[in-house]
């Protein structure tokens, strides 16, 4: 008979585990109450439904960006291509202003979009959702900016980034 205990699962492990799904690397963009646009890297980007056009993304509930996000009505990801490893490695690190010297466009809501990404998708807020340690972000796809040529892609693998 199995039982009906649940073991403890290392979060370490859990982590390492994960690390050796290929994930493609994203930043996303947004705008806090104030107008201050705040961005981050995030590869925990997936697509969630055609009709309606969702997608979903997820954020630690500790990041010092989450109660923009969360409060946000707007956001835009923007899907890295191979040679925007730099711009992943900004917005991942704890420099003040990520967006100082970067060039930006204004989308849906007002967030802050990024030139030169493989792919763009502007997304309305749909839900934000509890994850445990984590905020899930579903969002409606409003806007997609993608060129007709796939132009290679920047991806997270065991903890480092590749190139496709």
């Amino acid at each position: 008979m199995a039982s009906s205990a649940i073991a403890a699962i290392d979060p370490r492990a859990l982590r390492d585990a994960a690390g050796r799904f290929a994930t493609g690397v994203t930043i996303v963009t947004t705008r806090d109450e104030s107008g201050t646009p705040v961005g981050l890297t995030a590869n925990s980007f997936s697509s969630v439904s055609l009709d309606p056009p969702l997608v979903l993304w997820s954020l630690a509930k500790t990041s010092r960006a989450a109660p923009a996000f969360v409060t946000a009505d707007h956001f835009a990801i923007h899907v890295l291509g191979k040679d925007q490893q730099d711009l992943a490695q900004r917005f991942a690190s704890p420099v003040a202003d990520r967006f100082a010297g970067v060039e930006q466009g204004q989308g849906a809501g007002g967030v802050p979009l990024l030139p030169g990404c493989s792919a763009r998708l502007e997304c309305s807020t749909w839900a934000v959702v509890d994850g445990g340690d984590h905020h899930v972000f579903i969002g409606r796809v409003v806007a997609i900016d993608a060129p007709d040529e796939p132009r290679g892609s920047l991806v997270f693998l065991a903890g480092g980034f590749h190139t496709l």
